[in-house]
């Protein structure tokens, strides 16, 4: 007579706990996913703090980096939603929401989001530097200055009476900018 060693059936078990039309299974995989959220959120924000000390203007990075993990945790409970069944509609309502939303930030924010692209296209042409005298022709009339910083939304000048002058890029980018070569410095 031999004996007989009986398992539980543990395949069955794990795959009712991680059930999503279950609640155990819908607890469980709400926990799974705000796990993935904080890690991705928490790595948004390291990411944030080691760039912080190669930019001059960390204001516009604080904001993107919490932009960024508002996104990560929205999309979270979007796709957790849309995972278990009784939340689907839910998860639908919310994804189409989010989009609304982006659509109307976006038209609201479409100067901002100008001078921004304007910012990164300054920089990455190099069409003007930091310490460049200009000319630049905007619609209030002709700028006379030198550049002493680019960020991000705006430049800001020093004039001639040594007056700062902040410009938003897109009207930089939107005007005539004369580089001044052979202008005396200042001294």
């Amino acid at each position: 007579m031999t004996a007989r060693l009986e398992l539980p059936n543990l395949a069955g078990k794990t795959s009712s706990l991680l059930d999503p039309s279950s609640l155990a299974g819908a607890i469980i995989i709400g926990i799974v996913a705000l796990c993935v959220c904080a890690t991705l959120a928490w790595f948004t924000r390291r990411a944030a703090k080691r760039l912080e000390h190669r930019l001059s203007d960390v204001t516009v990075l604080q904001f993107a980096s919490v932009f960024v993990q508002m996104l990560i945790y929205l999309f979270g409970i979007a796709a957790f939603a849309h995972v278990v069944p009784e939340l689907r509609a839910l998860g639908t309502a919310l994804l189409a929401g989010a989009s609304i939303i982006s659509v109307v930030l976006g038209l609201a924010a479409q100067d901002t989001l100008g001078n921004l692209i304007a910012g990164f296209s300054l920089v990455a042409s190099k069409a003007i530097r930091v310490g460049d005298d200009v000319r630049i022709y905007s619609p209030v009339g002709t700028i006379s200055a030198s550049v002493k910083e680019i960020s991000l939304g705006f430049t800001s000048l020093i004039d001639e009476e040594s007056n700062e002058v902040v410009i938003p890029n897109g009207v930089i980018m939107s005007g005539a900018v004369v580089r001044v070569v052979n202008a005396p410095k200042k001294g």
